[in-house]
């Protein structure tokens, strides 16, 4: 199966394409679509759109993972986040692609062995899961949408399909991340 993992961005959207044979994950490819800060929103949305549109058919992924924005200070820099979210997904559902959405957390969990784990930590393991040189360079949102991938397929092969579907959901399995 080949899963294209995305870490959404308004300014940067980082891409990782794994391909899963068996207990075996490998580098397809990976990068991140920089987006030019001056450009209007709705501009830099069909951008996102535009480049995972010819990534999905240049490597015609099976599967579109994306991590889902659960927080963040600034409501407009989250209401960012989300649209970029959904420009991604639109590209990969007009595909007729299948999307997953996993928490943050949940990604770290799956690659380290911990929620919390720092993104330093998650390049090193994704780098180590995908037999990587440790000197390879690797931005931070490509190894991270590289670690989205990499959850997925965890998930498929092991036959646990459960992803957070909402709020209600990050709400049940997340309580100590709730305040009143």
């Amino acid at each position: 199966m080949v899963v294209l993992g995305i870490d959404p961005g308004s300014r940067a959207t980082g891409y990782g394409i794994i391909d899963r044979g068996g207990a075996q994950e490998s580098l397809v490819a990976s990068g991140v679509v920089r987006l030019d800060g001056t450009d209007d929103h709705p501009d830099r949305l069909k951008q996102i759109y535009d480049a995972l549109t010819s990534l999905i058919r240049e490597h015609a992924p099976d599967a579109l993972a994306i991590e889902m924005p659960v927080y963040g200070k600034n409501p407009q820099s989250m209401l960012k986040l989300g649209r970029a979210q959904a420009a991604a997904m639109m590209a990969a559902l007009n595909a007729g692609m299948p999307v997953a959405q996993y928490t943050p957390k949940e990604v770290k969990k799956s690659v380290t062995g911990n929620g919390n784990a720092s993104k330093t930590q998650v390049g090193y393991m994704v780098r180590s899961i995908l037999s990587m040189s440790p000197d390879a360079s690797l931005a931070h949102d490509a190894a991270d949408a590289l670690a989205i991938a990499l959850c997925h397929g965890n998930r498929d092969a092991h036959g646990d399909d459960e992803t957070y579907t909402g709020w209600e959901s990050f709400i049940a399995n997340n309580p100590d991340r709730v305040s009143d």
